[in-house]
């Protein structure tokens, strides 16, 4: 969670030990052991057993033969390929979007509309080219400081903008955060403009973001593509990430286009 952003009230602890056992062997990958696990989470291990146990149990996590440690379960794949689908992000979407982080040598995000809520769908990137953490796949706060957030947010109306902001908050994340509905709102009407945002160090310190819409077949906005890039090379890369962005959206609004036009067909 990103700093500025509070931890809501009324939250079951059991569950978040659970849920942050599983990110622990999902983040080192097969092999991990139950001490490993406790000692990351600093847990006591007794405890860290049982949560190990009860994940395994339910299909979450699986124990390794011959005494390796564990490893994630195969109800996590299932789990993921649903909120694909949910997310409306497919194989060629994601192709598309790492041609992009390839020709741009930047880490490129893909994010949708899930009911109101601004969501990162796919990221693309790499060790030389990282994404901006923690900015990773569900990803859904924080959206007035990311340049994809405001990419979505000039398509809504203002009292629809204004509804989602007030339930969402707009944390201070940084000195350059706006953090005054006002000031947003005037620059979410220079971005549906232009049809392009972008945020120098509001989102995270040293890092900066352009982003271009994506449009669905009646000319919505449905998404956005986005590219972040160390803040001390933007002001030189800007009209490249500008164009590859544009281009990006574009090809991408085709792509959406063509697998609902398959989707009649089949259905």
């Amino acid at each position: 969670m990103p700093d500025g952003l509070r931890e809501p009230s009324g939250l079951i602890g059991s569950a978040q030990r659970a849920l942050r056992v599983l990110e622990i062997v999902a983040s080192e990958g097969d092999g991990i052991t139950a001490k490993a696990v406790a000692r990351r989470a600093g847990y006591k291990l007794s405890t860290t057993y049982h949560l190990l146990n009860t994940l395994t149990h339910e299909g979450y996590l699986i124990r390794l033969g011959h005494g390796r440690g564990f490893g994630l379960g195969y109800k996590v794949g299932g789990l993921y390929q649903k909120l694909c689908e949910e997310l409306d992000v497919g194989d060629t979407v994601r192709d598309e979007l790492r041609l992009l982080h390839q020709r741009t040598r930047a880490a490129a995000y893909y994010s949708v509309f899930r009911d109101t809520q601004v969501v990162v769908a796919a990221v693309a990137d790499s060790p030389e080219f990282p994404r901006a953490k923690p900015l990773d796949f569900g990803f859904h706060e924080a959206v007035h400081a990311t340049a994809f957030g405001k990419a979505m947010l000039a398509s809504l109306g203002q009292r629809e903008r204004r509804e989602y902001l007030a339930s969402a908050g707009m944390a201070k994340l940084t000195e350059r955060t706006t953090v005054r509905v006002h000031d947003l709102d005037a620059e979410l009407a220079e971005v549906a403009r232009v049809g392009m945002a972008m945020e120098i160090e509001e989102f995270r310190p040293e890092i900066a973001c352009v982003s271009a819409p994506v449009y669905d077949t009646a000319n919505r906005v449905a998404g956005a593509v986005a590219f972040s890039v160390p803040a001390h090379e933007f002001h030189n890369r800007r009209p490249l990430l500008e164009q590859a962005a544009r281009a990006g959206a574009t090809r991408i609004s085709l792509l959406l286009a063509a697998n609902e036009e398959q989707d009649l067909k089949l259905g």
